[in-house]
């Protein structure tokens, strides 16, 4: 954990969690977003900042999963050791036994290689310490709980850090109608970003499910902040959560908004119940009647414009339809692009090598991204 000494009062270390492979990505935006001394790690990004940028994040970020606050690194030898480190912490300067408590755990060493029982061990330090200073104690609330604390075991010490997001930034909140193997929204948009996409570009999906890509391409085009979505933050359960501040950032944003898209968005598919799922899905986050959708087979698609960009998220085998049978759809997606979108680019996301060689089309570009532990790739084409 950084050396918290170093900060003044008003600026401290976080650290923001993201997927493998988009540490740098995360990085540039948090960066962008104002943070100083930003540091890729590991499945995520140290940076240091003030309230008013832990904020910001949380409201703005595209990328992220969750921002923590590290707040302590504790001995962890083992479970005992443990448990009386944990004890030691003075828990009233960060919650009261009023409010509801979740612990997640990840890492682990030889004798605490378990993270519901470290999780456990973790919970009964903080709630006896309650109950012996307070005659009450915090309640466990697994669905949504007021104050989340996270424990990462490493070697022989665990560091506790405070969770100000709660609910993971990736689940926006606008999608409740979802279509088979549905991306994050965060990875959604650092394919996006990968791409060099902007809003000014016309952009289509011609494989559009729940229209993940168009969604977060609309949000940025009309400058929406995603977290506005989301139903709470942790961070405004914590004692010196500022209530004013808050509020003047959410009013900024609400400002920034656009009343219309920069560039057009269009989205097809050949089921009719996953395009419908797609437009109640733009309904909840202020894009309803903005994107243009279709019911239309990959066979069928004609360009919507002279030029723009196509992005597409093809099954390949992994977790829906059987790999044999998608040869010869992975081909008509190579000879549809090549032979009615000239003057386009397209990118083609998968994690199927084989599958994507069927295309037939020389790459110009190829970004290597992980999804849900599955290998893939994002090929760029440009169609001449």
């Amino acid at each position: 954990m950084p050396d918290t000494s170093a900060f003044s009062a008003t600026t401290r270390p976080y650290f923001a969690t993201v997927a493998r492979g988009l540490e740098t990505i995360a990085a540039q935006e948090l960066t962008e977003l104002g943070a100083e001394q930003v540091k890729p790690e590991f499945a995520g990004v140290a940076f240091i900042g003030d309230r008013a940028l832990l904020y910001r994040i949380n409201l703005w970020s595209r990328l992220i999963y969750r921002v923590l606050m590290p707040m302590a690194t504790v001995k962890a030898f083992n479970a005992q050791d443990l448990y009386r480190s944990i004890k030691k912490i003075d828990w009233d300067e960060y919650f009261s036994p009023e409010q509801t408590l979740q612990i997640n755990c990840t890492g682990k060493n030889p004798q605490l290689n378990h993270s519901h029982f470290t999780a456990l061990q973790v919970k009964n330090a903080i709630v006896d310490q309650q109950r012996d200073r307070h005659q009450r104690r915090s309640s466990v609330d697994l669905e949504q709980p007021d104050i989340v604390i996270n424990a990462h075991i490493h070697q022989n010490h665990c560091q506790l850090s405070l969770d100000s997001t709660g609910f993971s930034l990736h689940r926006r909140g606008y999608r409740p109608a979802l279509g088979n193997a549905p991306l994050k929204e965060t990875l959604a948009s650092a394919l996006l970003a990968m791409a060099g996409w902007t809003p000014e570009q016309p952009l289509y999906d011609p494989l559009c499910g729940s229209g993940t890509f168009l969604l977060e391409a609309g949000l940025q085009s009309l400058n929406i902040a995603p977290g506005k979505f989301q139903p709470g933050f942790c961070f405004q359960q914590w004692p010196d959560f500022d209530q004013d501040l808050w509020h003047s950032l959410l009013q900024a944003a609400k400002t920034g908004e656009r009343d219309t898209l920069q560039a057009p968005l269009w989205g097809s598919d050949g089921d009719r119940e996953v395009i419908q799922a797609a437009k109640s899905n733009a309904q909840q986050c202020q894009l309803a009647g903005k994107i243009h959708w279709q019911q239309l087979n990959f066979a069928d698609i004609e360009p919507p414009a002279a030029e723009g960009m196509l992005i597409c998220n093809p099954p390949y085998g992994k977790r829906i339809g059987q790999e044999e049978a998608l040869g010869d759809f992975y081909q008509q997606i190579g000879d549809v692009l090549k032979q009615r979108f000239k003057g386009w680019t397209a990118f083609v996301f998968s994690g199927n090598k084989a599958l994507t060689k069927r295309i037939g089309l020389r790459t110009s570009a190829r970004f290597p991204v992980n999804n849900g532990g599955l290998p893939c790739t994002l090929l760029k084409y440009e169609l001449y």
